[in-house]
Order: C-alpha cells, then structure tokens, then sequence
C-alpha cells in the first residue's frame, strides 16, 4: 500500500503538499481561523470555539491572540497558561508543543516545513516536515522566527527578530540572525 501525502507528512518523509487531501485540511483550518480572527473579542473568548475544536491540545488558560494563522491546527498542542499574542503564524506541518505559561510576543513564526533545495521539487510541492518544541515558561520576542527541527527549552529566553535555526538549552537567552547564545541560566 503507497502511504498517503498526509501519512508521510506525518512520518516525516518527504511529501507533495500539492495534495487533495491536505488541501481540504487546509481549508478546514482556513475557516476556523477565519472564526477566531472575526469574533468580537467577548464572544471569541480565549481561543475562537472552531480553533479549539481543530487544535491538538489547548490547555486550560491558553490563549491566542487575533489575528492569527496556522496551516493545520491539529498539530498545535498549546500548555496551560500559553500566550500567542497578535500577529503569531504557525506553519504547523509537524507538530508544535509550545509548553506552561510559555509566552510568545506580536508576530512570531514558527515553521515546520522545509522546501526541496531544486527548483524542480519546489515547483512540484516537496517538502519534509520537522517539530517544533517550545518548553515551559519561555519567552518568544515579537517577531522572532523558530525554523524546523527546532527546540528551545524550559524558561529560554529568545530575543525580539531573532532567527532561531538551531535548538536552545533551558534558561538560555538568544539572540540575533542566526541566534546565538548571550546568557546561559
């Protein structure tokens, strides 16, 4: 049996996002995150009711701030107390574990996948899709942008418009384009 575009998504192969399949997925996000961007605020609550429905875990407190965009949603697993404030895009192709009462700042981008390096695999949608883990109590700066394969750890720290393109330890701050580390907990 050949795996599906979605199956190998998921196994972390390479995979044709020119699916079908993952299409209609898209779309189901495309409209759930349309929900959550367009409620009043009062009515949205912490995380729009479609959004919730879609995501792979949202713990209790989580909160995302509008406007807001993911690729899937059911690859974000969201912890108690977690932040997104404005502006946040989550390319979540694999999945994302931002932890407790770890907050990230206006505009911060997280992608998960990764584009063939020919230009022929990129005109035909190849990509492979790597996780992404946030641990407990770190802090994103606005603008910060965390690329596949990425982990950071409990209560790091990564400054604001920092490009963040290999994993950091715990109680680290980061910095910069690449990010690099300045203080070490």
């Amino acid at each position: 049996m050949t795996a599906s575009e979605r199956m190998k998504m998921a196994a972390g192969d390479w995979y044709t996002c020119i699916d079908a399949e993952l299409e209609t997925l898209r779309a189901a996000a495309r409209d759930a995150v349309f929900e959550h961007n367009n409620l009043p605020p009062r009515q949205r609550g912490d995380i729009g009711p479609a959004l919730r429905t879609l995501l792979g875990a949202s713990g209790e407190g989580s909160r995302i701030e509008a406007p807001f965009h993911c690729a899937y949603g059911f690859n974000l697993f969201l912890g108690e107390g977690a932040f997104l404030n404005a502006g946040c895009t989550i390319l979540d192709t694999a999945p994302v574990h931002i932890g407790k009462g770890t907050l990230l700042g206006p505009n911060v981008q997280i992608y998960c996948a990764e584009h063939d390096r020919e230009a022929a695999g990129r005109l035909a949608g190849l990509e492979i899709a790597k996780p992404v883990t946030i641990g407990d109590n770190a802090w994103i700066g606005g603008s910060a942008v965390i690329l596949a394969g990425v982990s950071i750890g409990e209560g790091a720290i990564v400054g604001a418009g920092a490009v963040v393109t290999r994993d950091v330890p715990a109680n680290a701050t980061v910095v910069g384009n690449p990010a690099r580390v300045v203080t070490r907990g």
